[in-house]
């Protein structure tokens, strides 16, 4: 058999089902890997090895006595530092704030406990996930597995680099503005930005944006579709949200069914204030798109969309909102990044009618946008519009330009969260250097398992 690491999600969840791996065995390598690999990655912020074990050696006890197994038995991921996880310190990647030991879960690490998932740790993220790079004072900046002077992207860049990596098979992310599907570009993965409230316990409706949903990383939309299954599987109380799947999501893309009318765009809302220019191998990663889904039997059509001038400056009134009621201590400013300095002294600034005003006008665009995309079954574009970045990159030339590269980087992926729609980030094509570029895929109203299926057929 290959090495766990070299396995599926999906074919390491079947050897641990069927006992021909240990729960203790599988998570003694990945330990080991994180041992070895991890000084360079800087993937994983916080390892829990005594933790880890402790749970595994209880998974393989739960299977010797015969008891029923859950969906993930036995299976290792690694939950971001912006989350709780009982007994493990908590930094929020901010050193202006004092870390502290969760007593208990937050509620999308405690569905995958109940779903037999084993937690080796915590990985980088930036300053309160703010930005699309995982670079913070807390720790070393977490790094591209295909290039480390290069970073994996943000706020799941320490997730993604484990995955990437062999350090852990698939990982839970959260998405508030490209999240999960900018490390998935970035380091050749699937990355799977779900519909807002499909996941009870990320569903996006408890941010003020309505922005924030957890998602699945991994190298198959397989191995995707099986960590939603587990996302998904609790109660759901909340009185909107996404409709239940009538099939697992694994199942859709096992099958990977389906022939699809997609729009082709490269408009980005940011266009109205930022010169939005399309590195070569981004274009040439939409050419390979388009080239790929029209061989799989999809229609291709080009679109003629339009975006509300008025986005850029009301999503940065939103996203940053929140940093105006981060808890700090008196005199703990200092220590904040740059960046996130200066968007809470903004925040802090504006009056509440500045922020109602904001939010109406990305309501607008929320219905105007879904209306323009309804006349397809889904749109493509870029994941990215450049190239991996260096380490580093953003945080040169000031708090301003660190934020405005950050909207050319991923021109793409925000405006999926303000609208709540399922999209999807598929690698199609290596650089000449090597480096891995992507399409997204922007799905209907409740989607993700079209999406899926379509990344299986891209021979993913």
């Amino acid at each position: 058999m290959p090495a766990p690491h070299d396995l599926t999600a999906v074919d390491l969840r079947n050897a641990l089902a069927s006992g021909e791996l240990g729960a203790e065995e599988v998570t003694s390598h990945f330990l080991r890997r994180i041992e070895e690999l991890n000084p360079a990655l800087g993937a994983f912020l916080t390892p829990t090895p005594e933790l880890a074990l402790t749970e595994a050696r209880a998974a393989d006890t739960l299977r010797a006595r015969g008891g029923t197994l859950p969906m993930l038995h036995g299976m290792p991921l690694a939950h971001k530092d912006l989350t709780d996880v009982a007994g493990v310190r908590t930094t929020m990647g901010s050193a202006a704030l004092t870390p502290w030991v969760a007593e208990a879960d937050a509620p999308l690490p405690a569905v995958l406990r109940r779903a037999g998932a084993i937690s080796l740790g915590k990985t980088q993220v930036p300053e309160f996930g703010l930005s699309s790079y995982s670079e913070n004072r807390v720790g070393p900046p977490a790094r591209n597995p295909r290039d480390l002077r290069l970073s994996p992207g943000g706020s799941s860049g320490g997730s993604a680099a484990a995955v990437a990596a062999g350090l852990i098979p698939f990982a839970p992310g959260t998405d508030g503005g490209g999240s999960v599907r900018i490390p998935a570009a970035a380091t050749g993965l699937v990355g799977l930005k779900p519909n807002r409230g499909r996941i009870p316990s990320g569903s996006g409706q408890q941010d003020l944006g309505q922005f924030v949903v957890a998602g699945p990383i991994a190298r198959t939309a397989a191995d995707a579709g099986l960590l939603l299954d587990a996302m998904v599987g609790e109660p759901n109380h909340r009185a909107t949200s996404a409709a239940p799947s009538a099939n697992p999501f694994l199942t859709a893309a096992l099958r990977a069914e389906g022939s699809f009318r997609i729009g082709v765009s490269t408009r980005s809302p940011f266009e109205s204030r930022l010169d939005i220019s399309l590195d070569d191998e981004a274009l040439q990663a939409l050419d390979a798109g388009v080239a790929a889904l029209t061989a799989a039997g999809h229609d291709l059509v080009e679109t003629d969309l339009h975006y509300d001038e008025r986005y850029p400056d009301a999503f940065e009134v939103v996203w940053t909102a929140s940093l105006a009621t981060a808890g700090l201590a008196p005199g703990r400013e200092a220590e904040l990044t740059e960046l996130a300095a200066t968007m809470r002294r903004r925040a802090l600034s504006r009056s509440a009618a500045d922020l109602v005003s904001a939010i109406d006008v990305l309501r607008t665009f929320e219905t105007d946008t879904i209306r323009q995309y309804s006349a397809y079954d889904m749109i493509l574009t870029p994941a990215l519009g450049m190239t991996p970045r260096p380490v580093g990159w953003y945080t040169d030339a000031g708090a301003d330009e660190d934020y405005a590269r950050q909207c050319r980087y991923s021109p793409f992926t925000s405006m999926v969260n303000v609208c709540g729609l399922p999209a999807i980030s598929i690698p199609v094509l290596d650089t000449q250097d090597g480096l891995p570029m992507g399409i997204q895929l922007i799905g209907r109203p409740g989607a993700e398992a079209d999406l899926l299926a379509v990344a299986a057929q891209l021979g993913h």
